[in-house]
């Protein structure tokens, strides 16, 4: 059975993709709830929400780890004409010393990455070892990131991870926890830290949502 992604119609794939997202970039309008406003960070999320890194503040200094898959090459390829700066590489244990080492590179810049903590494969909310390991060798901040809309043009597909993508006109928050920062913790520790802060995000998001609302960010 012909594979409906493969070598040869990856770019193709990549350019149909940018071009729908580009039409729903200007129905779709992102609010950042409680942004730290760091000069730089290690963006985490789950991999249902890497649509987000559309809102993340300073996006031309954001770096998105994507996975060196052939899925990972249409993300890359959307990624790089949007205008956010692209690492290819893996956050589990192939290829992450490779990838630890480029994204410290982009972080001595006084630069961001984003990380899917969960992905590119799951298991489903389970944080893998990269941006503890980020933390921990660079000393800057992990930020955990979630977004969230109650407008019906918010969709979750049935993929493994139930991506979340808006489809139509639609108002979304990012919303972010508090800084964690690594200090002296153990892997285990700090992975629990952004486990947990990200299902809090997830918990409190419709009443900040209900909240923006209110004070009318969107205008």
């Amino acid at each position: 059975m012909v594979r409906l992604i493969n070598k040869n119609n990856v770019k193709y794939i990549g350019s149909f993709l940018f071009r729908i997202l580009k039409l729903q970039e200007v129905v779709t309008h992102i609010k950042n709830v409680n942004s730290p406003k760091l000069e730089n960070a290690i963006y985490v999320m789950w991999h249902a929400n890497q649509f987000l890194v559309h809102g993340l503040p300073d996006r031309e200094k954001v770096n998105v780890l994507i996975s060196n898959s052939l899925d990972g090459d249409i993300v890359a390829d959307v990624c790089a004409k949007w205008g956010f700066k692209v690492l290819r590489g893996s956050a589990g244990k192939k290829g992450a010393v490779s990838s630890t080492l480029k994204m410290l590179d982009v972080i001595k810049n006084g630069e961001s990455v984003a990380i899917m903590v969960d992905g590119p494969r799951g298991p489903y909310h389970e944080v893998k070892k990269g941006a503890v390991t980020l933390a921990k060798e660079s000393g800057i901040p992990i930020v955990p990131v979630h977004w969230y809309s109650d407008e019906f043009t918010f969709r979750s597909f049935p993929s493994w991870d139930k991506i979340k993508c808006p489809l139509g006109i639609c108002r979304i928050i990012n919303i972010y926890a508090e800084p964690i920062y690594a200090n002296d913790k153990t892997d285990e520790e700090i992975a629990n830290e952004i486990k947990e802060a990200l299902l809090n995000l997830e918990k409190i998001a419709p009443q900040k949502f209900k909240e923006a609302k209110k004070q009318k960010l969107w205008g």
